[in-house]
This record gives structure tokens, sequence and C-alpha cells, in this order.
């Protein structure tokens, strides 16, 4: 149970609270909410604590009423809880198997408000965004967060008729025509190509940003190692999918998607004088597509777009629809604005050697 957390809630229900979430709790959960992603499941947060060294310290609510809550979150094991970050993943938001409600939703922020951790970040569902905005209080720290989220058909050619545009149609049509070698498998199989092509798009990403070539591949092999992907997807099984398009067998493109009631485009990466000509990313968003619909899952998400319009365009041409919503944050001390001042003076530095 908590008290009001700086007068958000006028009458506190008792709420009972286990953490972490009993793992059958959070199983019946998944099961009975139907925009539950992967990341949001037990498997999910394994993968992450795996890949992290983190703790699971997911929370269960029950309500006085029955209804039932589960907010997955961890914390990593390198930092005592009071200097620690306590986190919801990138695909977070509450389960539940009824409609979410704001009075649900202000008395889990008033119980984060009150915990000891240096941090707590939680980033709802895109498709929880309208109940989060509703509940938070004027003064709770937030980030807002783009993405992209297609709804699907069991029937993919009526997903690809109607959903799809006339352009990313004649780009699929124009992959399928191009001769490419496709490649279909989970992370065991595929994840070692997959991470050779994503180094190359991490330098053709620092030139387009004018950044020092070691800088971008040190702070991609820090929080994207072969390793740390590999205790990441290995941890899902067959529920993690890789496809990889390859032009006269040297690797153009591939993505990494999660399957559970939902789909979850999760990483991708490609050679762009490799993939721009033949197609090779559209085609293999049609492929991870046609598997969702066959999958019987209701929605695709496309991942977050941040402030990119070639991005956000490249999803759009799929029919995903764009959501914003927040990234909240609850802080003992101004950590994130000082990230920030130290990412604009790095940026500073970089803009000023690369005149």
């Amino acid at each position: 149970m908590f008290a009001d957390a700086e007068g958000w809630i006028d009458n506190v229900e008792e709420v009972r609270i286990t953490s972490p979430a009993p793992r059958d709790t959070w199983w019946q959960l998944v099961e009975s909410d139907p925009l539950c992603f992967m990341y949001q499941t037990p498997t999910g947060i394994d993968a992450i604590c795996a890949a992290h060294n983190a703790h699971d310290e997911s929370r269960l609510y029950e309500f006085p009423d029955g209804r039932r809550l589960l907010l997955p979150l961890y914390r990593s094991r390198l930092a005592p809880v009071a200097m620690s970050s306590l986190r919801s993943p990138k695909i977070g938001g509450v389960l539940a198997g009824e409609p979410v409600r704001a009075s649900d939703l202000r008395a889990i922020l008033a119980d984060l408000a009150a915990l000891p951790n240096l941090r707590r970040i939680v980033r709802p569902t895109a498709l929880q965004s309208e109940a989060w905005i509703d509940a938070a209080p004027e003064d709770v720290s937030s980030n807002e967060c783009v993405s992209h989220v297609l709804e699907l058909d069991e029937d993919f050619t009526r997903v690809f008729k109607e959903k799809f545009n006339s352009q990313a149609r004649r780009a699929v049509r124009k992959g399928e025509k191009a001769g490419l070698q496709i490649e279909h498998g989970d992370a065991r199989q595929l994840l070692t190509p997959f991470y050779e092509l994503l180094e190359r798009s991490i330098d053709r990403w620092a030139a387009e940003r004018g950044q020092p070539l070691l800088l971008a591949r040190w702070r991609s092999r820090r929080s994207n190692s072969l390793e740390r992907l590999r205790r990441t997807f290995g941890t899902f099984g067959d529920a993690c999918r890789i496809w990889l398009a390859s032009v006269d067998g040297k690797p153009a493109a591939g993505i990494i998607v999660l399957f559970g009631r939902n789909a979850h485009y999760t990483r991708g990466a490609m050679d762009k004088d490799l993939a721009g000509p033949s197609r090779a990313s559209f085609l293999l968003q049609k492929l991870a597509i046609e598997e969702a619909c066959s999958r019987g899952c209701r929605y695709y998400n496309m991942g977050e777009s941040g402030s990119s319009d070639s991005l956000a365009r490249f999803k759009r041409h799929f029919g995903a629809t764009e959501y914003h919503y927040p990234e909240y944050r609850f802080e003992r001390l101004p950590v994130s604005r000082w990230e920030s001042g130290l990412r604009g003076a790095v940026r500073s530095l970089l803009s000023r050697r690369n005149r």
C-alpha cells in the first residue's frame, strides 16, 4: 500500500502490490491482454535482465474490486537501490485483462513517485497513450516518444491491398523480382551475419551525422554488442525471427521481429548501396508482416521513429499509424538534465571539429 503523492489522487484506494510479480499471474494477464507485446511478458523481462545484468522488478497491483494490473520493470544489479534506475521496457505500459482506467494509472504513478530509486522511468506502449496522458499530473517530467503501429488482419492479402500504399506495393514487387537471396531463421542461425550488417550501418549513420567513426562504433558496441544481442534474442527462441536479404551473396538488409500476441519490429540494418536499388527493406517488412498475420497478431509495432522524417515516412508506406506518447521520469536528482547537457556539449564539440 502507499500514500498519496503530492495530492495527485484525492481518494487513494488500498492497493495490494507484489514485486516481483508472480509469474503465474503474469502469464494470465499476458493471455488476457490483447495489446500485449513480447517485452511485456516474463520472457521479455528475462531477456532484458540477461542482457543488462538486471533484476526483475515487475509490480503487480491488485485493486479492492478485483482488478489486477501489472507493470513490467527492471533495474541493474550493479548499483544499490538508492543509486539505481528503475525502468520499463521500450514497449512498456501495464498489462490488464480489461481496458485501463486513468484512476488505475494515477495510482501506479503515485506508487512509482514514492519508490526510493534514484530514477524511475516508465514508457507506456503507444496503444495506451491516451489513458496515460489523461492520468498523469501536469508536473511530472516527461519526454515525447513517437512510434508507428500497423493494425493487422488475418488475411494478409487485404492488408497488402488496403494498408500498404502504392509505393510500398511497387517496392515489394521490385524486391521480389530482384533476385534477392532471402534467409529466415532464429537468433542462433542468423544473428552473426545480421550483426555484421549492423556494424556497416553504424559506419553509414556516423558519416551521415558527421560523428567520429570510432565514437559511433564505441556507442553502438556498448549498447548493442554481439554478445548482448545474443543474450537478449537467444532467450526468445522461435518467438524471435530474423530475415536477411543478400545480393550476389552479400548481405544487403536484415530485420529482427519478436512475435507474441502481437509483433514488434525491434532491429533493422542495411547496406544502402545494395538494399536501395533492390528495395530489400520493403520486401523484408512485407515478409514479416505476412508472418504476423499468419500467427494471428493484431498489431505490428514498427518501433520508435524519433525525429527522423525519413524513418516515419518509410513506416507510413505500410499503413502504420503514428502515435505520440510520453515517457515519464521521476528523479531524486536532475540526472536527465545533466545527461542532456553532456550530450549537447558533445554534439557542440563534434560540430566544431567537423567545420
